[in-house]
């Protein structure tokens, strides 16, 4: 029987005490690989290189910013108010499409790395890209208000970048709005020149059957010898010469029915009579006319001012120091747990033998 308390349960447990100790045995090993991956990710720390990010937010524009947009839409025009809303939405578009990444990315990007990286793959470049420029709704609350943010050891760089990428997607969307607007107009014009053209063509069809129907009359006057209309005294005047339409056309008599048909028949333009036809001619000018000056459209705002970055987002020297001590003290007492395990191992061997 043994004198001491016993410490251990079985052949192959350890001994709580006998680890501390063995650890304990091995305290300059576990202070050395300490300070050695401490000093690594210091001097990691202190190398790196620094990360600065710039971020710029976009909030849709104001109604002044899409006033010239609407000139001679809505009221009767049947063209619809381009509204904030609507102009804001094509820029969003532009903004989030894959076919702006892949512009800036080959215009702007790729001529910003040195050469000799230029020759890799070009989907680990636009991979390693995506990381560097990237997008998102700025807070949950506010739907309509994005960012966009570059990551680049530049700071002065990143700025601009971010700048640029706003500025390349509102010059998409003020030039997809401008177009439909012109197209729109260009509809228009074609719209009102068709409503000309059917009521010109309408005009002289009334006035051939206009013209048909006093050469009938006309028959009938001659056919009873009416040159002039009759005199008609007292209150009935009135009445029969406001009713000499249709069939009693005939009663103007031979001398007027003639003149007035050749006065139809001579006429060379129809235009004077038709219904507001100088008003049409104006519009269609207008629209077709109609210029949209890009430098006074705006599809959307930049929320403040942006600048440079003065400090940077990575390395986070403070944390990598921590993190080294950490890993440093934890590989620190594995190998001593490991000699220590080792030595054990042996020990019992030897007793055994």
């Amino acid at each position: 029987m043994r004198n001491e308390p016993e410490r251990r349960y079985g052949d192959d447990e350890i001994d709580l005490f006998e680890l501390v100790e063995g650890l304990w045995k091995q305290k300059v090993l576990i202070i050395l690989t300490t300070v050695i991956v401490t000093a690594a990710a210091v001097a990691y720390a202190l190398l790196a290189t620094p990360i600065y990010e710039a971020k710029v937010f976009v909030q849709p524009p104001s109604q002044n910013d899409v006033a010239q947009l609407n000139y001679g839409r809505g009221g009767d025009s049947g063209l619809s108010m381009l509204g904030v809303k609507d102009v804001y939405e094509i820029y969003l578009r532009h903004l989030q499409s894959e076919s702006l990444r892949r512009e800036f990315f080959r215009n702007v990007y790729l001529p910003s790395l040195p050469e000799d990286e230029r020759d890799g793959s070009q989907d680990v470049m636009y991979a390693r890209f995506q990381e560097v420029l990237s997008l998102g709704v700025a807070a949950k609350d506010t739907p309509n208000r994005f960012f966009v943010k570059a990551n680049l050891p530049d700071p002065q760089q990143a700025a601009e970048w971010v700048v640029r990428y706003v500025e390349m997607a509102g010059q998409r969307g003020v030039k997809e709005v401008t177009k439909d607007v012109k197209a729109d107009a260009t509809i228009k014009a074609n719209n009102i020149e068709q409503q000309i053209h059917a009521a010109r063509e309408s005009a002289r069809k009334q006035r051939e059957d206009q013209i048909a129907q006093l050469s009938e009359a006309l028959v009938v006057a001659r056919s009873i010898g009416l040159e002039k209309p009759p005199i008609i005294s007292n209150n009935l005047s009135r009445e029969v010469s406001a009713g000499m339409d249709g069939s009693l056309t005939y009663m103007r008599g031979s001398k007027a029915l003639e003149a007035e048909i050749d006065n139809l028949r001579k006429r060379t333009s129809d235009d004077p009579f038709v219904h507001n036809l100088r008003q049409r001619q104006e519009a269609i000018a207008f629209y077709r006319t109609l210029q949209i000056v890009p430098g006074v459209v705006q599809v959307y705002r930049q929320d403040g001012a942006i600048e440079s970055p003065d400090k940077p987002i990575k390395p986070k020297k403070l944390l990598i120091v921590v993190l080294g001590v950490a890993a440093g003290l934890a590989l620190g007492l594995l190998l001593a747990f490991l000699r220590h395990l080792k030595s054990e191992i042996t020990a019992r061997r030897s007793m055994g033998a």
